[in-house]
């Protein structure tokens, strides 16, 4: 692969940084337990109060350690394989290794923006850098029209589409669902706690989301350009599904309300996201 070398060395440095990252967010236990605040919209907030995450609403603080045990326990040894896999000319690996370099991007850049600002803040803003930089170096090595050419003819495209485009209107439904009665009735969600704006909702319903509605658009009209953005993106979810169903397990565990039906809805998606990832790289030649 061009540029294998700097991709590597990236990569390499953003292991140890996320492994780091994790593992102090994971266990570092400083502070005093959970206490209560008030918002500048004069609402009550009960923060976590330890750790890394100690600024964080006591029911959000757990959803990053969640994503932490998947990050070090999951993402960190498919990236490392990703890296080792991708030393030879493969489609199939660069692909991958694009996709599990999208899942750190995607995250730290959350971290970057949402986490309460803590002694990791230049640690975060590294691995968004790191990552984005990683990402962008394979993902422009990956001529679109080599890559369809890759592609064996006995793929679920249509399935795998529509998977993606309709996984995202439902994704979207759900924050448009926290966002649109607060502007109706002028009031403010309460997901918004003391943060500044609804980040998470606010960069998915802008660029992720479109990305992969659109990326399932492309794949049932057979572009290349849907070949290389659905393989891409199905590896994320999958990661990005793995993380949030951890999330709302560990939730649970602790004692705090999750549904049943958004728990079997995230392990539908994931396992839909899996399957598609699996039955898509499986099509691909070389």
């Amino acid at each position: 692969m061009p540029q294998y070398k700097t991709i590597l060395t990236i990569s390499l440095i953003l292991v140890l940084l996320a492994e780091f990252a994790a593992i102090m967010g994971i266990f570092s236990q400083n502070g005093n337990g959970e206490t209560q605040i008030k918002s500048v919209r004069n609402t009550t907030v009960s923060v976590y109060g330890r750790g890394i995450y100690r600024d964080m609403p006591n029911d959000v603080a757990p959803q990053g350690i969640a994503q932490d045990y998947v990050t070090l326990f999951i993402g960190i040894p498919l990236l490392l394989y990703a890296l080792i896999k991708a030393q030879n000319e493969s489609i199939r690996d660069r692909l991958f290794l694009a996709g599990v370099l999208a899942y750190f991007m995607l995250t730290y850049l959350f971290w970057m923006a949402m986490c309460m600002y803590n002694d990791l803040f230049l640690i975060y803003v590294i691995l968004a850098g790191l990552s984005l930089n990683a990402f962008l170096l394979v993902i422009l090595h990956l001529p679109p029209k080599r890559v369809k050419s890759a592609f064996l003819d006995r793929i679920p495209r249509k399935s795998a589409g529509w998977f993606l485009i309709l996984t995202t209107i439902f994704v979207g439904g759900l924050w448009l669902s926290i966002i649109l009665p607060s502007i109706l009735y002028g009031r403010y969600p309460k997901e918004l706690y003391h943060f500044t704006t609804l980040i998470v909702q606010a960069m998915d319903l802008a660029y992720f989301l479109p990305f992969g509605f659109v990326s399932g658009v492309l794949l049932l009209k057979k572009s290349p350009w849907g070949y290389l953005f659905a393989s891409v993106y199905l590896v994320l979810l999958s990661l990005l599904m793995a993380a949030l169903l951890a999330k709302f397990v560990y939730m649970r565990s602790l004692g705090f309300e999750v549904g049943v039906p958004q728990l079997a809805m995230m392990s539908v998606i994931l396992l839909g996201a899996v399957y598609f990832s699996i039955n898509v790289f499986k099509g691909i030649a070389h």
